[in-house]
């Protein structure tokens, strides 16, 4: 049977059923199509939707179905000119309003016949006048619609929209937020996690109580919300980013990208406001700005040329003098780059690549490796922004390719240290010039990034006043440098690492334990475990006390020699196995209060179950953070005493926040296990059971009423 005859029963069979269902109003009102246009829209269909709508129209993962029961009831009984206008200015997801009116009429033909509509002598016009006149036919099961033309009495006690009122978001905003907003991934500029409001405090945090709830896309889920005007932002999994209601979880709108077959879908750990737009990166590696309103896309750029392979983006953008600048992660040859674009208008301004050529300052620190053959230096986290400074900081991560630098060409000094990897990057952010950079940990051979975030702080160094940066590695050893210039400070180590023997005063170079060096030889134990002591979940500084909370893990690993024909790590020849720290108690979870100017310990809060998300401080006295067997806790600020607790549907895996919306604060955060390290600390708790159905939840809290 011929394509022609084909279709031809398919459109006896779709005159035979529209002529038995259709009412004779809507058939007297309905869009007419004719048969050339079916044909025109199922190429534009082809080139444009069928990656993400399916060859049958039928939906692929999250894409809505364009024919059936669950179609018609979303759009039947409405103006066809409603559908007309949704397929121009917001399809293709990729591209939306590339569609000329003439491909979106015979795109929506073909739909409309998928939907058994008949084929007329009469064209689907692209007018608008024309289209208004006509109406989509409603379902045809005995589930009904509404009736058409009839009124909705407006609901008894409508809510305000927080949207109609919401402001656009100023450089200024982003370095001092209002008191009620979160504004990045860690509330402002310098990304501390701390936040001025204490409505809720020491007194009442007795009443805490959840509010309200949300359920989000499944699937793993790294991402923190953000929180402006009353409304929070929330990216889940599958690249989807939703707009809620704080006050009362009411849904606003939702923005889902279209992901081509070759783009697995990953989770980001943020996402970005500025101006009216949120700005996100996306798992096909673009950069897109949705209107704060409406979430209909702005702008969408490609940040990888046409073709390459290997990158994927796993942070989110931070905002800095009017860039949104982001980096990328994977094993592409040649490494991963940092790449600023104009948050206005999306053209990009620079990019930087994380590992130098040979020749280029820092490319003659790889061992003599081609440049094809250096990889990693990967950017997992947000940078930060320091307007004091001016300056924007990154911290890319170590290779994973790491026998080829283990031992030295030659005795030159530096010769295999490996930069960009495990270094703090300060670059101006307008030019993209690398302004400073510090080395915390030359050659890793153990995956323990420094790679996690910047945060800054002042400090008295001989009586003046220093602007100083903090960061730690996996090690959880945190060095602190001048913002300004780079220069090294001092170094406080937490105590659970045991590969570092001796720190230089002057430098902060890392002298390294020998016998924790030679990987493959023997059964090498190093602490801490792979996945850190610390690890990517955030620490949160009070810049008022600069006491910093530091959610932390206890575990070591045994890197083991592979036998002939076991996979090993990379070309090392290892494998790694977890293991407790000797001697423990069997409590691997902790958090640690810690005076950043000092590197006095001032309380260590220890539980068994894993620390899982990072910490949010507060100005009533509060720390909260969760952990793997599903608890939100909140801690005394001053003294580590657990002062009160509750279970999620899941474990937290990201960072609660808090917020105001009419002028009541709130605690927000979400659930969904999404990295290797839930996956890694999860061994040491067996008895810990999560569960099967790994859903992704925000759940909000508030004070109730006093007894």
């Amino acid at each position: 049977m011929t394509k022609r005859h084909i279709l031809t029963t398919y459109l006896a069979l779709a005159a035979a059923l529209g002529a038995l269902h259709a009412a004779p109003a809507l058939a007297q009102q309905g869009p007419t199509f004719t048969y050339k246009q079916v044909q025109a829209g199922e190429a534009v269909y082809k080139q444009h939707c069928e990656s993400c709508h399916g060859a049958a129209y039928d939906g692929i993962d999250q894409a809505p179905p364009l024919a059936g029961e669950g179609f018609l009831h979303r759009w039947g009984g409405r103006r066809t000119l409603d559908l007309f206008d949704y397929i121009q200015g917001r399809m293709p997801s990729g591209a939306p309003g590339t569609l000329s009116p003439e491909q979106t009429a015979s795109v929506l033909a073909s739909i409309l016949m998928r939907n058994f509509l008949t084929i007329s002598d009469q064209p689907l016009s692209d007018d608008p006048q024309v289209l208004r006149q006509s109406v989509l036919p409603p379902p045809t099961t005995s589930l009904g619609t509404l009736a058409v033309g009839v009124p909705i009495p407006p609901p008894p006690n409508p809510v305000p929209n927080p949207l109609d009122k919401i402001t656009p978001v100023t450089d200024e905003m982003l370095r001092n937020p209002a008191e009620g907003d979160w504004l990045t991934w860690r509330r402002n500029s310098a990304i501390n996690g701390y936040s001025p409001l204490k409505q809720i405090n020491k007194t009442n945090i007795g009443r805490l109580r959840e509010t309200w709830s949300w359920a989000l896309a499944n699937g793993p889920n790294e991402s923190t919300p953000i929180a402006h005007d009353g409304v929070i932002f929330a990216m889940s999994a599958g690249d989807v980013v939703q707009a809620i209601n704080g006050a009362n979880g009411d849904f606003l709108w939702q923005y889902t990208r279209r992901l081509p077959k070759d783009s697995p879908a990953t989770f980001k750990k943020s996402l970005s406001i500025y101006g009216d737009s949120i700005i996100i990166a996306t798992s096909d590696a673009h950069m897109v700005a949705l209107d704060v309103k409406t979430g209909d896309v702005k702008w969408d750029t490609p940040l990888v040329p046409e073709g390459a392979r290997g990158y994927r983006i796993m942070s989110g953008p931070v905002i800095a003098k009017g860039k949104a600048i982001v980096g990328t992660t994977g094993s592409a040859p040649g490494g991963n780059f940092i790449v600023a674009v104009d948050a206005t208008t999306g053209k990009e301004a620079w990019r930087f690549n994380t590992i130098p050529k040979p020749g280029e300052p820092g490319g003659d620190t790889w061992n003599g490796l081609p440049y094809d053959k250096r990889a990693g230096s990967s950017v997992w986290n947000p940078g930060s922004f320091d307007p004091e400074t001016g300056l924007v900081f990154f911290g890319p991560s170590p290779t994973y390719d790491t026998l080829p630098l283990r031992d030295p060409i030659s005795s030159k000094k530096g010769v295999n240290d490996a930069l960009y990897t495990n270094t703090t990057l300060a670059f101006d952010p307008d030019t993209g010039k690398l302004v400073w950079h510090y080395q915390h940990l030359q050659n890793d051979q153990w995956d323990l990034d420094w790679a996690f975030e910047r945060q800054f702080l002042d400090l008295n160094i001989s009586g003046k006043k220093t602007r100083a940066v903090i960061t730690a590695g996996k090690a959880a050893v945190f060095d602190v440098l001048e913002a300004k210039t780079g220069k090294y400070l001092f170094s406080f180590d937490r105590g659970v690492q045991n590969f570092i023997s001796k720190i230089d005063s002057k430098t902060g170079e890392k002298i390294i334990d020998r016998k924790k060096f030679n990987l493959g030889e023997r059964v090498v134990t190093v602490c801490p475990d792979t996945e850190g002591g610390k690890e990517w979940i955030p620490d949160a500084l009070n810049p008022d006390t600069n006491v910093v909370f530091i959610p932390m893990n206890e575990s070591c690993v045994n890197f083991t020699p592979t036998s002939p024909g076991e996979r090993g790590l990379l070309t090392t020849k290892v494998r790694t196995d977890s293991r407790p720290m000797e001697g423990s108690d069997g409590n691997f979870g902790r958090m640690d209060a810690v005076d950043a100017a000092t590197g006095k310990q001032l309380w260590v809060h220890r539980r068994r179950a894993p620390s899982t998300t990072g910490a949010l401080a507060t100005a009533g006295g509060l720390v909260f953070a969760g952990y793997l067997d599903r608890r939100i806790v909140a801690f005394d600020a001053d003294t580590g005493k657990e002062v009160w607790t509750t279970r999620l549907s899941d474990a937290p895996n990201t960072t609660p926040i808090t917020y105001t919306a009419n002028g009541k604060q709130y605690i927000a955060v979400m659930t969904g296990s999404g990295g290797a390290h839930m996956k890694v600390f999860a061994r040491y708790v067996p008895e810990v059971k999560l569960p099967l159905n790994r859903t992704s939840i925000l759940t909000v809290f508030e004070v109730g009423p006093a007894p």
